[in-house]
């Protein structure tokens, strides 16, 4: 059963002023800026996640979460989509086309729960997406998710790797096609990556999602084909050749060998 959003809420909070920006968690499990106009819902988020060991701070605008997250550099950014003077799309759009913010995580919480809106979300490069009402435990549960999320053999997936003409630095979160930097996010980067490195083999839908988004995520097969066709168009819109991506009808997806 959902929990309503104003379930677990601290009960000592009494005010809906947010005056108090930093969680009660010693931020052991990492820094989380909420930016979300409706105190409540914002301080329940902050209860909740200062219960886990998270630094949570607050924003209640746009230009004052821009402004945070290059003040404070948070590991994760939970983002509505209804704040005022910036809004959540235009956010994720400026923390994506920025080389210093396009890495953190983003899980866009919000109460718009149309299909349309979702594939926007990740289109604009959000993580993961929530819709209000919600359960505490389960915005928890998918912040440790997309937190935790692994990357394929990191060890090994911290090596430059190439491919005939497209080459991927990991270490420096850069993807070259003949020498022209095309700017990716996290998730695309990561998708790419796990495609390259294996050549000819062909992935299926859910494969990937574990691979890239991790098994205990909260994203369906659909996200997967969203992040290829946006990969596509970054590699087009760079003015570069697309990467050697090819759908596999019912099954997935593979990266072409090179000749």
């Amino acid at each position: 059963m959902t929990t309503r959003v104003h379930a677990g809420v601290d009960p000592t909070v009494g005010s809906r002023r947010m005056v108090d920006r930093t969680g009660s968690g010693e931020g052991r499990a990492g820094k989380v800026l909420v930016v979300e106009d409706e105190a409540d819902v914002a301080e329940m988020i902050r209860y909740n996640l200062g219960r886990e060991g998270y630094e949570v701070r607050l924003a209640a605008t746009g230009t004052d979460a821009l402004r945070q997250v290059k003040e404070v550099r948070p590991d994760l950014i939970l983002l509505d989509i209804m704040v005022p003077h910036l809004n959540g799309w235009e956010i994720c759009r400026r923390l994506r086309q920025d080389r210093e913010t396009q890495a953190i995580p983003v899980i866009m919480v919000t109460g718009r729960v149309e299909e349309g809106d979702k594939v926007l979300g990740f289109e604009m490069g959000a993580d993961d997406y929530v819709t209000k009402p919600f359960s505490p435990r389960e915005l928890v549960a998918r912040v440790r998710a997309v937190s935790r999320r692994g990357r394929p053999g990191e060890e090994q997936a911290n090596q430059p790797v190439r491919a005939g003409d497209l080459e991927i630095d990991r270490q420096r979160f850069e993807v070259k096609m003949k020498g022209r930097l095309v700017e990716l996010t996290r998730k695309e980067f990561d998708l790419l990556s796990a495609l390259v490195r294996s050549p000819g083999r062909v992935f299926g839908r859910e494969e990937l999602l574990d691979l890239v988004w991790g098994q205990d995520g909260f994203v369906e097969p659909r996200t997967v084909d969203v992040h290829v066709a946006r990969l596509r168009a970054k590699f087009i819109a760079a003015r570069t050749p697309e990467p050697g991506i090819e759908t596999v009808r019912g099954v997935g997806y593979r990266f072409r060998e090179q000749a």
